[in-house]
Protein backbone atom coordinates (compact mmCIF):
# COMPACT_ATOMS: atom_id res chain seq x y z
CA UNK A 1 0.00 0.00 0.00
CA UNK A 2 1.11 3.20 -0.71
CA UNK A 3 2.77 5.19 2.31
CA UNK A 4 0.93 8.63 1.59
CA UNK A 5 -2.19 7.01 1.20
CA UNK A 6 -4.63 7.36 4.03
CA UNK A 7 -7.37 5.77 2.93
CA UNK A 8 -8.35 1.72 2.96
CA UNK A 9 -10.86 -0.29 1.67
CA UNK A 10 -13.39 -2.26 4.00
CA UNK A 11 -15.08 -5.27 2.79
CA UNK A 12 -17.82 -7.18 4.36
CA UNK A 13 -17.70 -10.94 3.32
CA UNK A 14 -21.08 -12.49 3.40
CA UNK A 15 -21.03 -16.33 4.15
CA UNK A 16 -24.30 -18.83 3.61
CA UNK A 17 -23.20 -21.45 6.63
CA UNK A 18 -26.28 -23.43 5.64
CA UNK A 19 -24.83 -23.88 1.67
CA UNK A 20 -28.54 -23.50 0.21
CA UNK A 21 -30.14 -25.55 3.14
CA UNK A 22 -32.04 -22.27 4.39
CA UNK A 23 -33.33 -21.38 0.99
CA UNK A 24 -34.72 -24.69 0.31
CA UNK A 25 -35.69 -25.63 3.50
CA UNK A 26 -36.96 -22.42 5.71
CA UNK A 27 -40.32 -22.01 3.98
CA UNK A 28 -41.00 -25.41 4.85
CA UNK A 29 -39.21 -25.30 8.71
CA UNK A 30 -40.74 -21.39 9.32
CA UNK A 31 -43.50 -20.84 7.26
CA UNK A 32 -41.24 -17.69 5.78
CA UNK A 33 -38.01 -18.23 2.79
CA UNK A 34 -34.67 -17.27 4.02
CA UNK A 35 -31.83 -16.70 1.54
CA UNK A 36 -29.12 -18.09 4.10
CA UNK A 37 -28.06 -18.42 7.51
CA UNK A 38 -25.24 -15.21 7.63
CA UNK A 39 -21.55 -15.42 8.71
CA UNK A 40 -19.94 -12.42 8.21
CA UNK A 41 -16.30 -11.03 8.28
CA UNK A 42 -14.83 -7.47 7.79
CA UNK A 43 -11.69 -7.82 5.44
CA UNK A 44 -9.59 -4.36 5.87
CA UNK A 45 -5.86 -3.98 5.97
CA UNK A 46 -5.36 -7.37 4.06
CA UNK A 47 -6.89 -9.51 6.49
CA UNK A 48 -10.41 -10.75 7.12
CA UNK A 49 -11.64 -10.31 10.81
CA UNK A 50 -14.70 -12.77 12.27
CA UNK A 51 -15.49 -13.56 15.70
CA UNK A 52 -17.14 -16.89 16.55
CA UNK A 53 -16.59 -19.31 19.50
CA UNK A 54 -12.90 -19.05 19.62
CA UNK A 55 -12.72 -15.31 19.92
CA UNK A 56 -11.92 -12.72 17.47
CA UNK A 57 -9.90 -14.60 14.62
CA UNK A 58 -8.14 -13.23 11.84
CA UNK A 59 -7.22 -14.90 8.48
CA UNK A 60 -6.02 -14.21 4.69
CA UNK A 61 -9.24 -13.22 2.66
CA UNK A 62 -11.44 -16.31 1.87
CA UNK A 63 -8.76 -18.50 4.44
CA UNK A 64 -11.44 -19.83 6.52
CA UNK A 65 -13.24 -23.67 6.44
CA UNK A 66 -16.28 -21.28 4.64
CA UNK A 67 -14.18 -21.08 1.62
CA UNK A 68 -14.76 -18.53 -0.91
CA UNK A 69 -17.84 -15.87 0.68
CA UNK A 70 -21.22 -15.67 -0.99
CA UNK A 71 -20.71 -12.19 -1.35
CA UNK A 72 -18.87 -9.34 -0.96
CA UNK A 73 -20.44 -5.94 -0.02
CA UNK A 74 -17.55 -2.58 -0.31
CA UNK A 75 -18.24 -1.04 3.04
CA UNK A 76 -16.58 2.14 1.91
CA UNK A 77 -13.12 3.52 3.52
CA UNK A 78 -11.25 4.33 6.46
CA UNK A 79 -8.88 6.54 7.32
CA UNK A 80 -8.03 3.86 10.56
CA UNK A 81 -4.31 2.42 10.45
CA UNK A 82 -3.61 -1.51 10.87
CA UNK A 83 -2.40 -0.15 14.53
CA UNK A 84 -4.77 1.42 15.60
CA UNK A 85 -6.87 -1.79 14.24
CA UNK A 86 -4.85 -3.55 16.04
CA UNK A 87 -5.28 -2.45 19.13
CA UNK A 88 -9.17 -1.73 18.59
CA UNK A 89 -9.49 -5.55 17.77
CA UNK A 90 -7.08 -6.44 21.12
CA UNK A 91 -9.30 -4.24 23.34
CA UNK A 92 -12.87 -5.96 21.98
CA UNK A 93 -11.29 -9.48 21.97
CA UNK A 94 -10.13 -8.46 26.77
CA UNK A 95 -13.55 -7.13 27.08
CA UNK A 96 -16.50 -7.85 25.13
CA UNK A 97 -15.61 -10.26 22.23
CA UNK A 98 -14.26 -13.42 24.42
CA UNK A 99 -14.69 -16.73 23.22
CA UNK A 100 -16.83 -17.75 26.21
CA UNK A 101 -19.22 -14.64 25.27
CA UNK A 102 -20.46 -16.02 22.11
CA UNK A 103 -24.18 -16.34 21.58
CA UNK A 104 -25.79 -17.49 18.22
CA UNK A 105 -28.73 -15.32 18.40
CA UNK A 106 -27.64 -12.44 20.42
CA UNK A 107 -23.84 -11.98 20.67
CA UNK A 108 -22.28 -13.29 16.92
CA UNK A 109 -19.93 -12.42 14.36
CA UNK A 110 -22.50 -10.18 12.50
CA UNK A 111 -22.86 -7.95 15.97
CA UNK A 112 -19.20 -8.20 15.72
CA UNK A 113 -19.20 -7.17 11.82
CA UNK A 114 -21.86 -4.39 12.63
CA UNK A 115 -19.67 -3.07 15.82
CA UNK A 116 -16.32 -2.77 13.60
CA UNK A 117 -18.45 -1.50 10.60
CA UNK A 118 -19.27 1.86 12.21
CA UNK A 119 -16.18 1.87 14.14
CA UNK A 120 -13.86 2.32 10.49
CA UNK A 121 -16.40 3.51 8.49
CA UNK A 122 -19.39 4.91 10.62
CA UNK A 123 -21.79 2.45 8.57
CA UNK A 124 -23.77 -0.61 9.73
CA UNK A 125 -23.84 -3.34 7.74
CA UNK A 126 -27.15 -4.56 5.83
CA UNK A 127 -30.02 -4.95 8.27
CA UNK A 128 -31.17 -7.93 6.60
CA UNK A 129 -28.37 -9.56 8.00
CA UNK A 130 -28.54 -8.36 11.55
CA UNK A 131 -32.30 -8.56 11.62
CA UNK A 132 -31.93 -12.18 10.61
CA UNK A 133 -31.86 -14.08 14.81
CA UNK A 134 -35.23 -11.97 15.28
CA UNK A 135 -37.13 -13.31 12.12
CA UNK A 136 -36.04 -17.03 13.05
CA UNK A 137 -36.99 -16.60 16.99
CA UNK A 138 -40.53 -14.83 15.95
CA UNK A 139 -41.57 -18.48 14.32
CA UNK A 140 -43.20 -21.19 16.51
CA UNK A 141 -40.92 -23.34 14.56
CA UNK A 142 -37.58 -20.80 16.14
CA UNK A 143 -38.87 -20.94 19.23
CA UNK A 144 -39.17 -24.63 19.37
CA UNK A 145 -35.41 -24.88 18.42
CA UNK A 146 -34.09 -22.42 20.38
CA UNK A 147 -32.56 -24.66 23.30
CA UNK A 148 -30.89 -26.32 20.69
CA UNK A 149 -29.63 -23.30 18.69
CA UNK A 150 -28.65 -21.74 21.48
CA UNK A 151 -25.85 -24.45 22.63
CA UNK A 152 -24.40 -24.24 19.17
CA UNK A 153 -20.88 -21.91 18.57
CA UNK A 154 -19.64 -21.02 15.30
CA UNK A 155 -16.16 -20.57 14.81
CA UNK A 156 -14.47 -21.00 11.41
CA UNK A 157 -11.34 -22.86 11.12
CA UNK A 158 -8.15 -21.65 9.50
CA UNK A 159 -7.19 -18.50 11.37
CA UNK A 160 -5.47 -17.10 14.10
CA UNK A 161 -7.21 -16.33 17.59
CA UNK A 162 -6.21 -12.78 19.19
CA UNK A 163 -5.87 -13.96 22.54
CA UNK A 164 -4.22 -10.42 24.47
CA UNK A 165 -3.08 -7.13 23.26
CA UNK A 166 -2.10 -6.32 19.92
CA UNK A 167 1.08 -8.34 18.69
CA UNK A 168 0.34 -11.45 21.00
CA UNK A 169 -1.21 -13.59 19.19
Amino acid sequence: MDPNNTSYAVKLYVYDISKGMARQLSPLMLGKQLDGIWHTAIVVHGEEFFYGGDGITNCPPGGTSLGQPNSIIDLGTTEVTEEIFMEYLSSLGESTYRGNQYHLFEWNCNTFSNEVAQFLTGSKIPCHITDLPAEVLSTPFGQALRPLLDSINIAPQGGNTFNGHYGQR
